[in-house]
């Protein structure tokens, strides 16, 4: 899921369709990438479950899965509360 979200046109596409969703054309025209180049990533973004597509007639939509994105950020914040309560706790492992 990190690798997917880590590409700057990968993150951007996700911006944009947190707003609204969009078919590749969008897409194309607010980033400008080449809609080889789109297709791609919007394959690897479909991959790792971050969108799901929406077919209407010639064009295909892609919507953000908003799920996706709140589950890893329960992941990170439990990571942040977990760092939290080991340095409060002073938690250091001694060198051997």
């Amino acid at each position: 899921m990190l690798r997917a979200l880590a590409d700057p046109l990968r993150l951007r596409i996700v911006q944009l369709l947190a707003r609204e969703t969009l078919c590749t054309t969008h897409l194309v025209e607010e980033t400008g990438a080449r809609q080889t180049n789109l297709s791609n990533h919007l394959r690897v973004l479909r991959e790792a479950g971050v969108v799901e597509t929406e077919p209407c007639g010639r064009f295909t939509y892609y919507r953000l899965k908003p799920e996706v994105l709140e589950a890893l950020a329960g992941r990170f914040a439990e990571l942040a509360d977990t760092a939290r309560v080991a340095d409060a706790a002073g938690r250091k492992r001694a060198c051997p």
